[in-house]
């Protein structure tokens, strides 16, 4: 399963943007929203390196919450198995 990343821009440079999620920051490539335009504080979805969408500081906290709920069940089944 494939999933993208909310991620925020900190910094730009061409299509190169430096983004961070959770403490974590990655150089993401901002090739397939060339026709965009993007500053910093914006949020975007990144797969693989590559930012695929912009979308709302709601809509990147919405899925992080998601996100942090799969790991959460995950370690909970982890656990139990042990």
């Amino acid at each position: 399963m494939c999933l993208g990343v909310p991620m925020q821009i900190k910094t730009l440079e061409g299509l190169l943007a430096r983004c961070e999620a959770k403490g974590v920051e990655r150089d993401v490539s901002l090739l397939l929203l060339a026709d965009t335009e993007l500053l910093p504080g914006d949020f975007l979805v990144v797969h693989l390196g590559y930012a695929t969408e912009r979308i709302t500081q709601a809509q990147a906290q919405a899925a992080w919450a998601i996100y942090d709920e799969m790991l959460a069940a995950t370690e909970a089944s982890s656990a139990v198995g042990r």
